[in-house]
């Protein structure tokens, strides 16, 4: 009996020997043999059961416990934590409190834990409260708690009481503690004041204590304060650990200061620890962010292990720095190296489909999505909504929208922009209005959105109205693009006089883009004389502006001024300059085919040819005469109807009907405007062949049917 004795005894002392579940249970008979299994020996094969998650072997000799001390509920308490029983955890705390007992230093780390994953922030206060009073807010695991609980719910609210627990702190108390949890009414400041506050009061601070400060100050873009934590932090004997570096380097991201972003990776590399996945992970999204995306690809390439956010950073990252293709073609990777694609993955990539207009592939992911269970996710529906408008699918981004339950001002921004783009200048208005009544607030995205629906519709009086209220009701500055979109918007309506004298009196310097909106409307309405004008403004301020010279050119051209089109042709050979090729592009059966104007290179171009023939011959029969004054060339009307039979945007249309099942729409992309004969033209091909033929251009989408076309002419 005095061996079992002494053994129980040495256990007591040093329970970490006690490494599995059989050792444990044989602990308890031999407590319970030797009938020494009070109350304080019983709390200590608890902590031994929980220590080894054997929670319901815990939590049955709990039970039999009249009046438990505080060992055994923390054991509990703990164990119901680490096994994500927040609720149960927090029950126990408040029964706990109940029943009269009063919590050290060690049951709060968890119960806060707990107030974190269960986002109950109302009940972290009060824990908070109660801390302080016992006097306990100095204990270095308590502090760090109550810091990543303000740190982790700092988006939960933003309107709360504040001031009375951090009022109390400096005058701890040596309260017993007898009040209920529940009734502790005091209320704490919310945010990352709350986290600094609890930080300046804790004596005693480690590497967890100033990550969190460093990363609250960072997700709430308080930059300067975080790097003066680091700096701090340096003056101690404490050194910078993998989590530290990576919430400080997408300061460095924001600042754009890729210099001090390099001497980040210089330490790291020093330390050993670049391989480090979360570390990885900062410095290819902030190599990315400074355009510095092969350095980003470096980066990535040395990770010896990589997760979703490795991979996100990277497919991010291509995106936007526009390299679209590079972007799927890492998704590909990512899915085959079985890395499961989460809710970024998908917010990142589906732009990319958007921008290339792959709606094919656009398709494919919104399945991927469905299969994955993110259907319902704000930020991806709102992506799909995008992607369908821009790839010109209006009603199948319609449909994602008005199925999604919880709309933001970017899924309303997103539909009212694909409406705008897609010709539905009043459905746009009317949700934009909608949006409103809502209470949605208008960003200045969701402006310009709806300034570009009343530019492709002519509502000239009801921009003006959401123009000057930008900063009348919102306090929006208006910037580059919305003062861009009302140019566009005279231009269209034919007010040039007014555009031009509204582009002068900008508050901000006109660039090019703008002055080019008025020149494009010069073209449409052939006003010679004020493009001439608008165009010395242009090559001012941006003297390589390539559309300017080209629309220039087209003008000269269809007026006959032949020698100042020389001129004009003969700057642009001494700048180097060489236009853009008009090029079109079209998805057909998972591939796309791309077509240049004039190019005979494709497989198909005979088939091609000989469809364009025959419809042609029943075009100017039904009353179709080419429109040769924008052709560049001097040369007879013949030639001329020969060049114009060669535009790219024709090629694809013509390939695509001969190449798919009757009644099959035709979706085009183009990279330059649609030209005025090539809009008349695809409006009788579409009467004649039966089709709807959808082209986007670089300005917006034309949705040609039955002969007429969705912009109505005006564009």
């Amino acid at each position: 009996m005095s061996s079992s004795k002494a053994l129980i005894k040495t256990l007591i002392k040093n329970p970490t020997r006690i490494k599995s579940k059989s050792q444990a249970k044989q602990l308890h008979a031999q407590f319970i043999r030797t009938q020494s299994l009070s109350h304080t020996s019983a709390s200590i094969v608890i902590s031994i059961y929980t220590n080894l998650k054997l929670l319901h072997e815990a939590l049955l000799l709990f039970k039999t416990l009249k009046s438990p001390p505080v060992l055994a509920w923390k054991s509990v308490i703990r164990c119901f934590t680490d096994q994500s029983l927040f609720s149960k955890a927090l029950a126990s705390f408040v029964e706990m409190r109940a029943s009269g007992r009063c919590p050290d230093h060690n049951v709060f780390p968890s119960v806060l834990k707990s107030c974190t994953m269960m986002m109950d922030l109302r009940f972290g206060e009060s824990v908070h409260g109660f801390i302080v009073r016992l006097g306990m807010d100095c204990d270095l695991y308590t502090g760090n708690a109550l810091m990543n609980m303000y740190a982790k719910l700092l988006g939960m609210g933003s309107k709360i009481s504040v001031g009375n627990v951090f009022d109390e702190m400096p005058q701890r108390t040596s309260n017993s503690g007898d009040e209920d949890v529940k009734a502790e009414t005091c209320i704490m400041p919310f945010g990352i004041d709350s986290v600094r506050r609890v930080f300046e009061v804790m004596p005693r601070k480690d590497v967890v204590s100033y990550n969190t400060i460093i990363a609250g100050y960072a997700q709430s873009g308080m930059y300067e304060d975080a790097l003066r934590m680091v700096r701090e932090m340096g003056t101690t004997d404490l050194k910078p650990d993998s989590f530290t570096l990576s919430s400080v380097l997408p300061i460095f991201s924001e600042y754009v200061d890729v210099i001090k972003g390099k001497e980040i990776h210089g330490y790291v590399i020093r330390k050993g620890i670049d391989s480090d996945v979360y570390i990885g992970s900062s410095l290819v999204d902030m190599y990315a962010k400074s355009a510095r995306i092969e350095d980003s690809e470096r980066v990535f390439s040395r990770l010896y292990r990589r997760d979703g956010i490795s991979w996100n950073s990277l497919v991010a990252g291509y995106v936007q720095n526009g390299r679209y293709n590079e972007a799927l073609r890492l998704f590909r990777q990512m899915v085959t190296a079985k890395v499961k694609p989460g809710a970024v993955a998908f917010s990142s990539v589906i732009p990319a489909c958007a921008h290339l207009a792959t709606l094919h592939l656009g398709k494919q992911l919104h399945g991927y999505v469905l299969r994955g269970g993110f259907g319902s996710n704000i930020f991806i529906a709102s992506a799909l909504v995008d992607m369908y408008s821009k790839c010109g699918n209006i009603k199948a981004a319609r449909k994602i929208f008005d199925r999604m339950n919880v709309l933001d001002e970017v899924s309303w921004t997103a539909i009212i922009m694909g409406h705008a783009l897609h010709g539905h200048g009043h459905e746009a208005v009317s949700l934009f209005e909608e949006m409103k009544r809502q209470g949605v607030k208008p960003n200045q995205v969701a402006f310009v959105a709806v300034l570009t629906a009343c530019s492709h519709v002519g509502l000239v009086d009801e921009a003006w109205g959401y123009f000057n209220s930008m900063t009348k009701v919102y306090g929006l500055n208006q910037e580059l693009e919305h003062y861009a979109a009302v140019a566009d918007l005279l231009g269209r309506a034919g007010k040039l006089e007014e555009a031009y004298n509204f582009i002068s009196k900008m508050c901000v310097e006109p660039t090019g883009s703008v002055w080019s909106t008025l020149l494009s409307s010069c073209s449409v309405h052939k006003n010679l004389e004020l493009a001439e004008k608008v165009a010395e403004k242009i090559f001012t301020v941006d003297s390589e502006n390539m559309g300017a010279y080209v629309l220039m050119c087209n003008m000269y051209a269809s007026n006959g001024r032949w020698k100042e089109m020389a001129k004009l042709r003969l700057r642009m050979r001494k700048k180097g300059l060489r236009k853009k090729p008009a090029c079109s592009w079209i998805e057909m059966k998972n591939k796309t085919h791309g077509f240049v104007s004039g190019d005979r290179s494709h497989p198909s171009m005979d088939k091609i040819n000989e469809f364009l023939k025959a419809v042609m011959e029943q075009m100017e029969k039904e009353g179709y005469v080419a429109d040769t004054s924008g052709v560049l060339h001097d040369v007879d009307e013949e030639h001329k109807r020969e060049l114009l039979f060669g535009h790219s945007e024709r090629l694809a249309v013509a390939f695509g009907i001969i190449n798919t099942e009757p009644g099959t729409t035709i979706r085009v992309t183009k990279n330059i405007r649609i030209c005025t004969d090539c809009h008349v033209a695809i409006k009788f091909i579409s009467k004649i062949t039966e089709r709807e033929i959808i082209v986007r251009d670089n300005s917006r989408f034309h949705h040609f049917n039955r002969g007429n076309c969705s912009c109505g002419d005006y564009w």
